[in-house]
This record gives C-alpha cells, sequence and structure tokens, in this order.
C-alpha cells in the first residue's frame, strides 16, 4: 500500500471527473454534441441523456493524459484511467435511466463509484494496487466528490450542488 499513489489516483479521478464540469462552464453549450444523439430507448428514456457530451469525453481524457506525468503516472496511464473513468460515469447513467431518474438527477453511490472503481479494478495490476487501497481511493473519491461538488455549485460553476 502506497499512500503516495494512493493521493495521486485519487486526485487523477477528481480532476478526470470534473473536467467535463469545468468544460461545460467555459464552453456553455459550444461543442456539447450528445453521446447517444439524443436516442431514446424502447423504453421511452434516452440512452444517457444530454449532459453525457463528447466533449465531455474529450476533456476528460485530455486532462487525464497531462496530469497524469505531473503526478508521477505514465501518460498511457492517464489517458486509460481517464477512458475508464468516463466508461464507468456512461454505464451508471445508462443504468440511471433505465431506472427513470432524470439526466443530472442524483443517485448516491452510483453517481461516484462505478467512475472511480472500473479503472482502479481493470488497472490494479500495473498500478500495484490491493484491494485496502482500491477501498480507500474509492472512499476517498466518494467524500471528495460530493464535497467539491457542493463547491462547484457555491461558485457557480455546477448548476446543482450533486
Amino acid at each position: 500500500m502506497s499512500p503516495l499513489l494512493d493521493l495521486e489516483l485519487l486526485i487523477l479521478l477528481a480532476a478526470v471527473n470534473g473536467a467535463p464540469i469545468i468544460a461545460a462552464w467555459l464552453l456553455g453549450r459550444h461543442l456539447a454534441l450528445p453521446l447517444d444523439g439524443g436516442r431514446v430507448l424502447a423504453d421511452g428514456r434516452p440512452v444517457l441523456g444530454p449532459t453525457k457530451t463528447w466533449r465531455g469525453i474529450f476533456a476528460a481524457l485530455l486532462v487525464g493524459t497531462a496530469l497524469a506525468p505531473v503526478l508521477g503516472l505514465g501518460t498511457l496511464q492517464g489517458m486509460s484511467i481517464a477512458a475508464l473513468s468516463m466508461t464507468g460515469d456512461l454505464a451508471s447513467s445508462f443504468v440511471k435511466r433505465r431506472l427513470g431518474t432524470p439526466p443530472s438527477g442524483r443517485f448516491m453511490l452510483l453517481d461516484q463509484l462505478p467512475e472511480a472503481l472500473l479503472p482502479l479494478l481493470l488497472l490494479h495490476h500495473g498500478l500495484d494496487l490491493g484491494w485496502p487501497d482500491m477501498l480507500a481511493i474509492g472512499l476517498g473519491f466518494l467524500f471528495l466528490d460530493l464535497a467539491l461538488s457542493r463547491l462547484l455549485f457555491r461558485l457557480r460553476i455546477r448548476q446543482r450542488p450533486y
């Protein structure tokens, strides 16, 4: 267990997941092309919803790739962590839509854990992470995400406090 690596991964995950929010704040609706193209499934609900955009994915990949070397990780690790984190986020959005949760609606744990745990679980060998590391980073991300969401809301960067 390496507390420094855990902290570096926690910072990277927070930055990657915050990148789409910051991009939306900076760019408004510019370049906000929905990943699902506005498609609706047979259940009458969107595949992902309008807030899951190509711009957000590119922002997360850019931040992950650029920040990883600053934190002592490889660029490929940063890109992989960003891609897997966004995959976890998209999977949770897909499930939330199926459960009837509106886009940008709150669903505690499902909003935080997939985007933190998917990259950790799939990359734990290459990062030399054990279960205690993954648990610590996952819980750390949960609390950091909740705190940062409220802060970004107060700063009027985020539209909702979650």
